[in-house]
């Protein structure tokens, strides 16, 4: 239960040097004849649960009961949260996470994580911790160091993704006179450092390095380090503390204690003072020397808090802290600050003394200070009486400032609100308002969450406007571990709270913790609100599900969680059961018919002979077919691709084509053994031009025979053989012996072979064309304007230049010559002129230059563009683009 505050607020307060403490009683707690001398004991920070388990050094009685311990988790106020037997081995250390969850260090190597309620995690610190056990171990909120037997340091900096790494040997051969860590993000280099008291000196380590601070005191047999991380508390064999500063720079402190043992217990109070505990004894001592000394029946347990020292005793639970500067302000005796002045006008308000105007007057101008100080003196009272009293004097003063902002004042009075609802003695969490602000709202309701304390939790987000979705989210799997309903209620019951589909809320960690309790149905029902098909799918998988997630995953619409179940399906089930699921849904046949043909051709091919699909195993026959390296395999493959064509009227092509590549295999493998030559691979145009090439007209007639190739086309083949085999004499005999079917189609592949020789050769077949007339002789211009674009030559320009010409006025003759004005062109033959030359000019042929001159009288205005294409000496063709503008 709360205990009662003492009527004066300075009844409990201490001076030591110029400072103030005090100790209030928080909880008068609800355990009953409890010895802590017999316990291990682990205490949370910012008002933590604490754990306790019999001390396996203290003696025992013996008794009817089990040798084996209980661990026991209390709240502040000391009512049980959850207790559990401990099987596991001796435990060599203890302590709290950031997010209350106990850490329990075995003496073999191994870890656990346990949270309030007993579940837990286990890892292992490495294999040196494993082979040579545990000997002492150092926590902290978010790691740990542990000595192992060989005497040697292994860390864990991050126990989300625990790793173990090996600190530098700190060249121990004895168990050290004591030991402390000091958290990375405390230290200058912000890495984990280790400070080890050895002889009259004490060393630090850390991952790479050790560093002796040649220190004389020692030796040091307790150690502990500030919660900022800046300073060090030694206690030495003789019986004096030393406050350093962690770099060992500065000497802060010296007190003797006068004691010949070392305390039980030495911590911090805030950053001001250092605490010791002896039997029956706790000494405080301050940064001058100072010393305050309380006294207690046995043993107490002292947690060290950002503001203070809680210390937990057979009968209650303490708060030890130096009297926060507002509250000292506001109820020093004799103080006359702003505070303590409008404290006391609203004390004579309340009696309606007319002191209170006098005053508010004469701290009108610092009344607004006042008003602050009043605020935060309530904010940092635990007394819920005067918190009342502090805000209501606040309140006073605020009345009297017309610019005062009460958004303060409103934030105040929620945060007071919040703190007294979690400090009662049956939540048991007795934060201070520092702590508090240190803490968060979030985490401060996730803590009531884990607690199960969903109600509170829910009123805390609702008052503070945070995200419910947590809370109701635990609730519910709280409510399906412990609940007795059938599932059909349950499930209505959670779907009422969560507010279905609509509300946004997911729904897979329910269903996921109704799965592992073994309500699959209930499971697959809340699965059903789950609004996230990428949260739905995978848990409807693991749950065996596999149908209703595929269903799941196609009406999302998401590809790759359709990919996903397919493949899981896949390896899962028979053959038989997996095409049986997949064909009656259009999507993912697709979706797999997609991967088979990328990933895994027989799958498919198994896939369409199941759903019998003749044709479609065909395409997948001849892909195979084509992929295959010997030949015989791939004619087999064809055939009996074509037969599965056979049977389907409809593809009469495929048939046709099919039986038209057999036969071309066929002749292939005769080639290949015959003339010695490698035919595979070639389609029926490249082997018909390798035969020619190879002088077997007969073989290379019968398959144009055999695979019913045109005439014409079979022309064409070739023509373009004996191009490409430049053999001129055999083409110029082959055309003259068909030369129905025109010249326009050797020009063109002599063209397209780019080089002199060729070009030459085509200008015989254009003169040829030319001769013909009609037709042959426009196609001939075009053949040789065609071939110039693909490779102009534009070496050729008009002498002099073609400027604008004028209308019905003779021009100078312009003479085709090369850009370099030397040489000569060699022009010969007829031009080809793309464009019409202006009405009244001629291009006339100089035989004696051997080159082309533009005459005559211009008789139309206008822009005219030309190209010009003449044939010149060895075969080179020229060609020159003229703009003419008539005015």
């Amino acid at each position: 239960m709360l205990s009662a505050a003492p009527a004066s607020p300075t009844a409990n307060w201490n001076l030591l040097g110029d400072r103030f403490y005090c100790k209030y009683e928080t909880y008068v707690m609800s355990w009953k004849n409890m010895n802590l001398s017999k316990y291990r004991i682990a205490v949370a920070p910012f008002g933590g649960p604490i754990a306790m388990i019999r001390d396996d050094k203290q003696v025992l009685a013996l008794s009817s009961q089990s040798t084996k311990p209980d661990m026991h988790i209390y709240t502040s106020a000391g009512a049980l949260i959850s207790q559990f037997q401990w099987e596991k081995g001796r435990i060599m250390g203890m302590g709290w996470t950031d997010s209350e969850q106990l850490i329990c260090v075995l003496e073999t190597g191994a870890a656990r994580l346990y949270n309030i309620h007993g579940e837990f995690i286990q890892f292992s610190l490495g294999e040196e911790a494993k082979e040579y056990g545990v000997l002492e171990c150092r926590l902290w909120s978010s790691g740990l160091v542990v000595l192992t037997q060989n005497y040697k340091l292994i860390a864990i900096t991050n126990l989300d993704e625990p790793r173990p790494q090996a600190l530098a040997d700190p060249g121990l051969s004895q168990l050290p006179f004591s030991w402390a860590i000091i958290p990375p993000q405390y230290t200058l280099s912000r890495h984990l450092e280790v400070i080890i008291a050895v002889d009259a000196s004490v060393m630090v380590v850390d991952a790479v390095t050790k560093q002796d601070q040649a220190l004389t005191q020692g030796p040091f047999t307790r150690m502990s380090v500030s919660p900022n991380g800046k300073f060090l508390a030694l206690f030495t064999a003789d019986g004096r503390l030393w406050v350093l500063s962690t770099d060992f720079q500065n000497k802060l402190a010296e007190f003797s204690t006068s004691s010949d043992s070392p305390p039980i217990q030495m911590t911090w109070c805030g950053i001001d003072s250092v605490v010791l505990h002896w039997p029956d004894t706790v000494l405080m001592v301050g940064p001058f020397g100072d010393w305050i000394k309380y006294s207690f029946d046995g043993t107490v347990h002292l947690v060290s808090e950002l503001d203070g020292v809680r210390i937990i005793s057979t009968d209650k639970c303490e708060f030890l802290q130096r009297v926060p500067s507002a509250t000292e302000a506001i109820f020093k005796i004799g103080s006359t600050s702003p505070g303590a002045v409008l404290y006391d006008a609203f004390e004579h308000f309340e009696k309606k003394s007319p002191r209170a105007d006098e005053n508010i007057r004469n701290i009108r101008a610092e009344l607004a200070d006042a008003v602050d100080t009043c605020l935060e003196g309530a904010a940092n009272e635990l007394n819920p009486g005067r918190q009342r009293t502090l805000l209501k004097a606040a309140a006073f003063g605020k009345c009297f400032l017309s610019s005062y902002n009460a958004n303060r004042f409103v934030s105040m009075c929620q945060t007071l609100r919040i703190l007294n609802a979690v400090r009662h003695f049956e939540i048991g969490i007795p934060l201070t308002y520092n702590q508090y602000e240190r803490l968060t709202p979030q985490v401060l309701s996730d803590r009531l969450v884990n607690r199960h304390h969903h109600l509170l939790a829910l009123r805390l987000c609702e008052y503070l406007n945070l995200p419910r979705d947590r809370v109701w989210i635990h609730w519910a799997c709280a409510k399906i571990k412990t609940s007795v309903d059938d599932e059909e209620t349950l499930c209505r019951l959670i779907v009422d709270k969560l507010g279905g589909r609509e509300f946004g809320v997911s729904f897979t960690e329910v269903a996921k913790t109704a799965h592992e309790s073994g309500q699959t149905k209930l499971a697959t029902k809340l699965l059903d609100y789950e609004p996230q098909a990428a949260n739905q799918v995978p848990l409807l998988m693991s749950m065996e599900e596999d149908e209703l997630a595929l269903n799941k995953a196609i009406e999302s619409g998401d590809t790759d969680l359709v990919h996903l179940v397919i493949l899981h399906m896949k390896r899962k089930l028979s053959p038989a059961e997996f095409f049986r699921i997949i064909s009656s849904k259009p999507l993912a046949s697709s979706l797999l018919e997609s991967y088979c043909k990328e990933q895994d051709p027989q799958l498919l091919r198994d896939f369409y002979y199941q759903d019998d699909r003749n044709v479609d195993t065909a395409n997948v026959l001849i892909i195979e077919g084509h992929d295959c390296e010997v030949l015989a395999d791939r004619i087999n493959k064809f055939k009996i691709a074509n037969k599965l064509y056979q049977d389907d009227k409809e593809h009469a092509f495929e048939i046709s084509a099919t039986e038209d590549a057999i036969k071309l295999l066929t002749h292939q493998e005769t080639l290949t053994r015959e003339l010695s030559q490698d035919f595979l691979g070639l389609s029926a145009v490249e082997t018909i031009m390798k035969l020619i090439e190879l002088n077997q007209s007969n073989k290379a007639a019968k398959i144009k025979s055999d695979l019913k190739i045109s005439d014409k086309k079979f022309w064409w083949i070739r023509i373009k053989s004996l191009i490409q085999m430049h053999d001129w004499e055999g083409l110029e005999k082959f055309a003259k012996a068909n030369s129905k079917q025109g010249y326009g189609g050797i020009v063109d592949g002599l063209i397209r072979l780019k080089t002199p020789t060729a070009v030459i050769q085509a200008q015989k077949y254009v003169e040829l064309m030319k001769k013909a007339g009609g037709q042959q002789a426009k196609d001939a211009c075009d053949q040789l304007l065609a071939g110039c674009a693909r490779e102009p030559n534009n070496d050729i320009k008009f002498s002099p230049g073609l400027k604008s010409l004028r209308l019905n006025r003779p021009i100078e003759p312009r003479t085709l010559v090369p850009k370099s004005n030397s040489g000569t062109l060699g022009l010969w033959g007829e031009p080809c002129i793309e464009g019409d030359i202006p009405a009244g000019l001629n291009l006339t042929y100089d035989g004696d230059a051997a080159t082309f001159v533009l005459t005559g009288t211009p008789t139309e205005r206008g822009k005219t563009k030309l190209a010009i294409v003449a044939r010149g000496g060895g075969g080179v063709v020229h060609r020159v683009d003229v703009k003419i503008n008539v005015k």
